[in-house]
């Protein structure tokens, strides 16, 4: 199977940061298109007829990770394009699954992915065309994006363009919650592409908290993970400082707590990186860690203090920079 390792077509670049949303309201209908948020992993791929490479939002090469992405080249025909999605992995219930979709954000053998891409089946929701062979159309409003894109990418058996609809956000919304998803995104119908950018011209209506939070340290479990991760001590970047959201002891399996354990040892330092501390209660035989971990976590709110309230584990993200984890708002 072709793999890019060059894209060699004018137009293309090497690399290329996301735009990213905006957390906020639903806006009224006027002038917006509504369509889902997909839990799972946004993924730019540079394809040319020879091979498809695929960049995570941090601008690292995935490729190998989902090669089954590899079948879009031949859809292009002659063209090369860029494009923008997410990759999600669906349950036995059709869905989304961030959880699911671990097995396949962290691999680096050829064979495994070969595997896993049978074992765990991905859909790529294509929903932004930023070059068209040596045409940057990042200037055009995003209606007219979409449009090419739908005239380009015809549905395959691992990638399709989702729906954007124009207006009757509140309908989408209330189906999204009615399934269980993490919600919407609304996107001005004249907005232009911002790399590397978050833009209020693009936000995030989300119906359950979840984001990414930095790893400061671990806290011993009690039972059966005596000696081991009780729970995870997470925080956000204010600035250049850490502050401390709480622990997370929820969610995490046993294969979790392999895999961080083994890593932490490798990462373990003897001051606190929060500041300020956590509180005592929280902090007491933590062992500290080098801020280096992302992981994705579910909650119910924040507390007054500035707390997770029922956070619960959902899995670890490499393709996010542990500088650029903030608090949502």
């Amino acid at each position: 199977m072709a793999r890019a390792t060059d894209d060699n077509r004018p137009g293309l670049p090497r690399s290329l940061a996301p735009m990213k949303a905006v957390a906020g309201t639903l806006p009224p209908d006027d002038g917006w298109v509504f369509e889902i948020k997909w839990d799972g992993m946004r993924i730019l791929s540079f394809a040319t007829p020879s091979g498809v490479r695929l960049q995570s939002a941090n601008q690292k090469d995935v490729t190998v990770r989902f090669p089954e992405l590899q079948a879009l080249a031949e859809v292009l025909g002659d063209h090369a394009a860029l494009l923008d999605g997410e990759v999600v992995a669906n349950d036995e219930n059709g869905q989304p699954s961030f959880s699911l979709l671990q097995g396949r954000m962290h691999v680096a053998s050829e064979s495994d992915a070969a595997r896993l891409s049978v074992e765990v089946p991905i859909v790529y929701h294509v929903f932004d065309l930023l070059r068209l062979d040596d045409h940057d159309l990042c200037d055009l409003p995003y209606l007219d994006r979409r449009r090419l894109l739908a005239e380009l990418i015809e549905p395959g058996p691992y990638w399709d363009v989702p729906p954007a609809h124009r207006g009757d956000g509140s309908d989408l919304l209330a189906a999204a919650r009615a399934q269980g998803l993490e919600g919407l995104v609304a996107k001005r119908e004249d907005s232009r592409y911002l790399p590397g950018k978050r833009s209020r011209q693009w936000l995030k209506v989300k119906i359950r908290n979840q984001q990414e939070f930095v790893v400061g340290g671990w806290a011993e479990g009690e039972g059966s993970r005596r000696g081991r991760i009780g729970g995870l001590l997470v925080g956000y970047y204010d600035g250049t400082a850490l502050r401390y959201a709480g622990r997370v002891g929820s969610g995490l399996a046993e294969d979790d707590l392999q895999g961080l354990g083994a890593r932490f040892e490798a990462l373990a330092v003897d001051d606190c990186p929060f500041e300020p501390p956590p509180p005592r209660p929280f902090s007491r035989g933590a062992t500290w860690v080098e801020p280096l971990t992302v992981v994705e976590v579910a909650f119910a709110e924040w507390t007054p203090e500035g707390r997770l309230r029922h956070p619960s584990y959902l899995g670890e993200r490499d393709d996010k920079d542990p500088a650029q984890v903030t608090r949502a708002p």
